[in-house]
């Protein structure tokens, strides 16, 4: 692994090593804008061939048209899509100026200087004020609390709102500003990356500050740029990454853009009417050359010399090629992106998408993917704060065995708890303590004297209110000093480690060392398949297991509750270990969870707490209406089985007994996952062709054994299933089964409101983000972001519907009229000799496009062939855009044959010849006649 190694304070070394703070989001610059655009404008095969065309057209023998009726619009489409490209790249360039031309502290030679935070180099102490904005990412030194802590917003970078604390590293502990205006040492952390939670790095400072000891730091110790500044006077840090090398930075780019299944259709259609023009020109050409040998060259007013050039056969060819170029449409490309741009403001208008508690409107950030919204095929959710509201409300608890909170209906306010809580009771006053102090809770004390707790964790808000509510009140966090309040006692505990939580350990433990007695302690809480194995031995968990799956069928989330008293020895053995696997640069977690495992054994598991997480309004309505219309659903969550299982039940996700059946996917080892896939695939097989709603419910370990080893079986179960409910999941597994529905051609939708949803949301073909309390990592990443659940109904029913129908329309339509206006040239070189001339002049057919056809374009952005109440109460009429009924082969074929038809009728010479209408005004009377027949196929739909 690369290292960097930073050292502090040294002006000469940090300028010469790496770049400084000067950030450049910017595609362009002015030099390489023009050659740059042409070549992505004209890596797209469409734009090659045109250019082709146009280049042709400037050989005066082969041309039969004006060559500006091709170079015009080429010309006008380049130079819109390049006028788009430097305007927003303009408007980067401003961001960039304003934010690097900012005004920072920093210091240099012992003195703090002004300077632009442009000027910044890795290796500069920075010193910040309360509200101001991280300039780079630093390794906090230095801040006004005495016990060396500050508080940071993170809403910029990951969209979480709460306050975070970070802390100074412990070589750093006592030193006065002034001293840190001088200090001198390295800095060994690894090479830039997109990381923000992970920040594995070393720190030795140089005598006389510290004797030369390592000093590990981690994500912790760190502010990162784009943070602000809150609840402290003044903080200070040494740059370790600057410029476009920061997390932030290294995080910026362009996502990819997502081809949409009407996109790829197009492709292919536009493939095929390629094909058709190659062997129409073939033919004329052939045709056209046999008539001018035997034909034209006898005529004396046509002047061909008996000797051409050699060159002279692939003329007429050329001629028709340049002639029969309009079937494949110059304008469908602006035009639809012109329309796709409407459609997505058309969900960023609609009230009835607008979350008036939240004050949060629907935002489609992607504006070329509208018409997917109507093919989707499946959703694929999240449960906590996305079906649920996220708002944790303790409701029960079994402690020692004794349940609480069953009769009364809220443990909080169960007497039996409130007497053993007035009684002292060992047991209830050790799961309190768990509760208040087992967290990375920060309490905040408001002007009126009352503690309000910000908390990155919903369960770990409500754990630590309600212990508050029990009086066991969390006062406050003085760097490693927490304060207890209990019944009018301050208790206070010394945090000496804490064992983080992680997706894969599933708990989190903090080393404490009571003050009043001297005593360490551990004390963890997690899941209960996470904690009740760590339990000690002859420990009876029977109630407990009870407890968890009752709490479960009720659908309340649980948490487990433990602890063990250290000996001093045994702590200070472990806390070496932990202190260099803290240390280490490679696999820093890996390690870490090893030498957590080392102490987490021997547990007194306390008891269980089971919180409330409400269904969100309108859920349940929400998910039978699109069930209804063909659409099918997984609920991937990282909660255990039988709670989402409850909640599946509540949100009609699958019906109860006996019309649903749910089929379990269990197992430890590669042959119990086996035989569990085996008997549920059987079971599919068999029920697949009756009308019982059947879902499978599979855990994250057989999970991860099924897609390893298993894989091709459970692609078959996923396409066998319509409703799958997958629990105890990573953020990376929820994106593996996303990849797995669409490597089956399934059109996918993935919802989410949290930073683990991420993942998930930019796999799938459509991503949708709930703007929720978690924050808004999910909506910033995804294509659309939306107040609530329920308004995924409407996205999908009205704006999906109508934008597949109409961009099914303009497509084939601008196919029709292109092919139309070409078949009348086409038959025009019959009673023209095959010649290639053209019939129409070259201002008509650039009008063509522009002004006679433009109606039904504009009309078609308004087009709604059913009202919005109609489709919103008959859901199955979505199953004519998911079966793609509206563009597909056969509906191309019914809309080429409608073109020749209309040609043919309008065409015909002996009309023409038994009205008597000159030569010179037969070109604009067709030319009228056909903008008026090709406007028809609109008003006839």
């Amino acid at each position: 692994m690369k290292k960097r190694y930073v050292y502090i304070n040294d002006n000469d070394l940090s300028e010469d090593l790496y770049c400084d703070n000067r950030i450049s989001n910017r595609k362009y610059t002015f030099l390489n804008f023009l050659p740059k655009n042409l070549s992505e404008q004209f890596s797209r095969f469409m734009n090659q061939y045109f250019l082709l065309i146009a280049c042709l057209q400037l050989w005066s023998l082969i041309t039969p048209v004006n060559p500006a009726s091709t170079w015009g619009p080429l010309l006008f489409i380049f130079a819109v899509s390049a006028t788009k490209e430097a305007w927003d790249d303009y408007n980067r360039y401003l961001s960039d100026k304003f934010a690097n031309e900012k005004q920072v502290w920093v210091v240099k030679q012992g003195v703090k200087t002004h300077i632009q935070a442009q000027e910044v180099h890795v290796g500069n102490i920075v010193w910040l004020r309360e509200n101001d904005e991280v300039p780079c990412d630093l390794v906090l030194i230095g801040t006004s609390d005495p016990q060396g802590t500050c508080y940071i917003e993170t809403a910029a970078l990951d969209g979480e709102t709460d306050l975070k604390m970070r802390v100074i590293p412990s070589a750093c502990m006592g030193l006065v500003p002034e001293l840190l205006h001088k200090i001198k040492g390295v800095i060994e952390c690894p090479s830039p990356d997109k990381d923000i939670r992970r920040f594995d790095a070393n720190m030795r400072l140089f005598p006389p500050f510290i004797d030369n000891d390592l000093c590990p730091l981690t994500i912790n110790n760190t502010l990162l740029q784009s943070c602000y500044l809150r609840n402290t006077e003044w903080a200070c840090g040494v740059a370790v990454y600057t410029g476009n090398e920061t997390k932030l930075g290294m995080s910026r780019g362009i996502p990819e853009p997502k081809l949409t299944a009407m996109d790829a259709m197009i492709d292919k259609l536009t493939g095929a009417i390629f094909l058709f023009q190659i062997v129409v020109v073939i033919v004329l050409g052939i045709s056209g050359n046999v008539w001018k040998d035997s034909e034209a060259r006898k005529q004396w007013y046509v002047l061909y010399p008996n000797e051409g050039p050699w060159y002279e056969l692939l003329v007429i060819p050329l001629r028709f090629e340049l002639l029969c170029s309009i079937m494949i449409p110059i304008s469908i490309k602006v035009s639809l992106d012109l329309v796709k741009s409407m459609y997505a403001k058309f969900i960023d208008w609609d009230k009835e998408m607008y979350d008036q508690q939240t004050d949060t409107p629907a935002l489609a950030a992607n504006t070329a993917i509208s018409e997917d919204l109507g093919q989707v095929e499946y959703i694929l959710t999240d449960k906590t704060g996305t079906l649920t509201e996220n708002r944790m409300i303790f409701k029960k608890c079994c402690i020692n065995g004794i349940f609480y909170g069953n009769e009364s209906g809220d443990a909080l306010t169960d007497v039996e708890l409130l007497n053993a809580v007035d009684s002292h009771n060992p047991d209830v006053i050790r799961f309190l303590t768990v509760m208040a102090i087992c967290n990375t809770v920060i309490p905040m004390k408001r002007k009126s004297g009352t503690i309000l707790y910000k908390a990155q964790s919903q369960d770990e808000d409500a754990l630590v209110n309600a212990a508050a509510q029990l009086h066991m009140v969390f006062l406050n966090k003085n760097a490693n000093v927490l304060e207890v309040n209990f019944n009018g006692v301050i208790l206070k505990y010394e945090v000496l480690d804490t064992l983080e939580f992680t997706s894969d350990r599933k708990r989190m433990s903090v080393v404490v060392k009571d003050c009043q007695n001297e005593k360490i302690f551990l004390l963890s809480k997690g899941a209960d398949e996470t904690i009740l194995p760590c339990a000690s031995s002859g420990q009876q968990i029977r109630t407990l297991t009870e407890a968890v799956e009752q709490y479960a069928q009720l659908g309340l989330r649980t948490l487990c509750m433990a602890w063990r008293e250290l000996r001093e020895d045994e702590y200070h053995e472990w806390s070496l270990m932990f202190k260099e696997a803290n240390s280490t640069l490679v696999d820093r977690e890996w390690k870490l969870a090893e030498v957590c495992q080392r102490l987490e054994h021997d547990l007194v598991i306390l008891g269980v707490s089971a919180i409330e997480d409400r269904l969100q309004d309108g859920v349940p309505e929400t998910i039978e209406t699109l069930r209804n219309a063909g659409i099918n659903f997984w609920m991937l969550t990282g909660d255990k089985q039988n709670t989402a299982i409850q909640i599946a039940l509540l949100c009609n996700f699958i019906s109860p007994e006996p019309k649903g059946q749910l089929l379990l996917i269990n197992g430890k080892t590669e042959d119990e996952v086996s035989r569990s896939l085996e008997r549920v695939l059987l079971t599919m097989r068999i029920t697949s062709s009756e009308p019982k709603d059947v879902a499978f419910v599979v855990d994250g370990w057989a999970l991860e054994i099924a897609l390893k080893h298993y894989r091709r079986a459970f692609t078959e179960l996923a396409i066998l299933s319509r409703t799958a409910i997958c629990c105890r999941v990573t953020p990376s597994q929820k994106a593996q089964l996303v990849e797995l529905l669409k490597s089956c051609d399934y059109r996918t939708l993935a919802i989410g409101d949290g930073g683990n949803d991420v993942r998930m949301i930019q796999t799938a073909d459509i991503g949708v983000g709930i703007s929720g309390r978690e924050g808004m990592q999910a909506a910033r990443a995804a294509d659309y972001s939306i107040g609530k659940f329920r308004f995924l109904k409407r996205l999908i029913l009205v704006h999906g519907r109508y934008s597949y129908n109409r961009t099914a329309f303009l497509s084939q339509y601008s196919f029709y009229k292109s092919l139309l206006i070409c078949f009348i040239q086409i038959l025009f070189s019959f009673i023209s000799g095959i010649s290639g001339t053209s019939l129409f002049n070259s201002v008509s057919l650039m009008a063509y496009n522009v002004f006679y056809t433009s109606i039904p374009v504009l009309a078609s952005v308004l087009d709604k062939d059913l009202s919005e109440k109609t489709v919103m109460q008959n859901p199955q009429i979505l199953f004519y855009c998911q079966a793609g009924r509206l563009l597909n082969p056969s509906t191309f074929a019914g809309w080429f044959g409608r073109s020749l038809f209309h040609v043919s009728a309008l065409f015909s010479v002996y009309l023409i010849r038994s009205l008597n209408i000159t030569q010179e005004s037969l070109p604009k009377l067709l030319m009228i006649i056909v903008s008026i027949v090709s406007c028809i196929p609109k008003f006839n739909l």
